[in-house]
């Protein structure tokens, strides 16, 4: 099973760890007042039962007491009342005659004054009691009985029994009411210590947002206003929560300033590339055509024509990458894009008619639709992505590797261009890096060699990956790339409609 990163997962409330801050302190109150209302019940109840059966041991002394009236008859019967006949005796009552080991005159006061016998488990029990020990508690057949055997001045042992049913009600009501009140209070102390708990840790939760917002800003380049700042109410020092929204100010305001260094650096090695750029292109065009000069009026040794077009083709070189130069610094800038409405699929054609050309010994294949796909986008750069990403699989890749130069509308509103080969691939350690500035790529392509004539001497400067991404960036498309051995893709996507 999984779950989404804002959906939490049903096995982490076995792990208290994981649990929100809140809800550990409203399960901690709850925890503790559980605690104390399990204390004061049992201390409770152990106060009662002991109040009950001391007060229960004083009325069945008194009933002992008129049980054992001296007037009553001996054994014989000749003079007095049975105990079975004494006054003042409460409903339930019980009394009982043991004489030579046998229970008689033994039975339970009834409501209408008469008496319900003993059972013989009854007897049993009364017949195990020590006359003269403290009263002990029974169970018989008409329900629980405190009991206590007393020896009469004739000899024989009288038994008197009160019932429990009273004292065990009694106690029964406590538990309930008890349990009822300690729930009651339970509920109420949890909805209100949850929203007093949740208003509480309601800095925190702001603090969290803050930083949560900052951390979904693009700081890594160009220009940022870090304006995002935790509240005065909950930046006050004076407080735990307010010493951390102070500090993560502090924080936000160094970062702030390390972000505005940053740059005021970019913008000078920015202005110093394009400034640099723009200075070398008139001493390039000169050296070219001085070169073209000197090859048409003077006459060289073959060394001297070698070594002349080889500062040609330099010359040529140092000016591309010049122009890539120039081209990133002026994407840097955001300068407007000439937006109008540009069908890929004749770029398409366009740039694999012209690698075809340049590189005959590759295999070049199209993949297109029936119908145009058109994009709102500046011709130009959008003709450049395409040439760049199209080169890239020529320089890299032997001859003999098929190429293939799709585009398609991916959605409604989103167009894609692919460039794929069979090539080498990409090792997975520079596909991170692909699109960096200066990346150098002439020996990331496996199966590509040093041999003289090889596609993959071609000398790059690294810069083509980093002008196609910082075009379609700036058309608000993206670009990604994939590979493994014997396959690399690049894929860009642009969105039909400007944004």
């Amino acid at each position: 099973m999984t779950c989404s990163p804002h959906t939490p997962d049903p096995r982490s409330w076995r792990k208290p760890a994981t649990w929100h801050l809140r809800t550990r302190l409203t399960a901690l109150a709850m925890g503790l007042l559980i605690a104390i209302c399990g204390a004061v019940g049992v201390i409770s109840y152990a106060s009662m039962d002991t109040f009950l059966t001391h007060q229960l041991d004083g009325q069945l002394t008194q009933a002992a007491d008129r049980a054992n009236d001296p007037g009553r008859p001996h054994m014989d019967g000749a003079i007095g009342r049975d105990p079975l006949d004494a006054r003042g005796q409460s409903v339930g009552t019980l009394n009982a005659r043991i004489v030579d080991g046998q229970v008689n005159s033994a039975g339970f006061l009834a409501p209408d004054t008469t008496r319900s016998p003993l059972s013989a488990a009854d007897k049993e029990a009364l017949l195990a009691l020590t006359a003269g020990s403290a009263p002990v508690d029974r169970k018989l057949s008409n329900g629980n009985y405190r009991l206590v055997a007393a020896q009469t001045s004739f000899g024989d042992v009288l038994v008197t029994g009160l019932p429990l049913n009273a004292k065990e009600s009694t106690l029964a009501s406590l538990v309930w009411t008890f349990l009822l009140v300690s729930l009651g209070g339970l509920v109420l102390v949890g909805f209100a210590g949850t929203v007093l708990i949740r208003r509480t840790m309601r800095p925190l939760e702001q603090l969290s947002a803050v930083a949560t917002k900052v951390s979904r800003l693009p700081l890594d380049a160009g220009e940022v206003a870090l304006a995002v700042r935790v509240p005065p109410s909950n930046a006050n020092p004076g407080t735990e929560v307010g010493s951390v929204g102070h500090a993560l100010n502090l924080m936000l305001d160094n970062v702030a300033n390390a972000l505005q260094a940053r740059q005021r650096s970019e913008t000078k090695v920015r202005q110093f590339v394009a400034d640099a750029s723009h200075e070398l292109r008139t001493p390039l065009t000169a050296v070219r055509g001085y070169t073209e000069l000197l090859r048409l009026t003077e006459h060289f040794t073959p060394d001297g024509e070698r070594s002349l077009a080889r500062v040609q083709s330099q010359s040529e070189r140092m000016t591309a990458l010049v122009e890539d130069l120039l081209l990133l610094a002026r994407l840097d800038e955001g300068q407007p894009l000439k937006l109008a409405d540009v069908d890929l699929t004749q770029l398409v054609v366009e740039g694999v008619s012209d690698e075809k050309v340049m590189a005959p010994g590759h295999n070049w294949r199209l993949e297109l639709p029936g119908e145009p796909v058109v994009v709102n986008g500046d011709a130009a750069q959008l003709r450049q992505v395409l040439m760049n990403l199209l080169s890239n699989a020529r320089k890299h890749t032997p001859a003999g590797t098929t190429v293939v130069a799709g585009a398609r509308l991916a959605s409604a509103d989103t167009a894609e261009i692919t460039v794929t080969d069979d090539g080498g691939g990409i090792p997975q350690e520079f596909v991170d890096q692909a699109f960096a500035r200066f990346a150098r790529a002439d020996a990331a392509r496996k199966g590509v060699g040093d041999q003289p004539g090889a596609a993959g001497t071609e000398g790059t400067s690294g810069l083509g990956l980093s002008i196609v991404q910082s075009i379609v960036e700036a058309h608000g498309g993206t670009v990604s790339v994939e590979s493994r051995a014997g396959w690399t893709r690049f894929a860009v996507k642009l969105p039909t409609t400007p944004r």
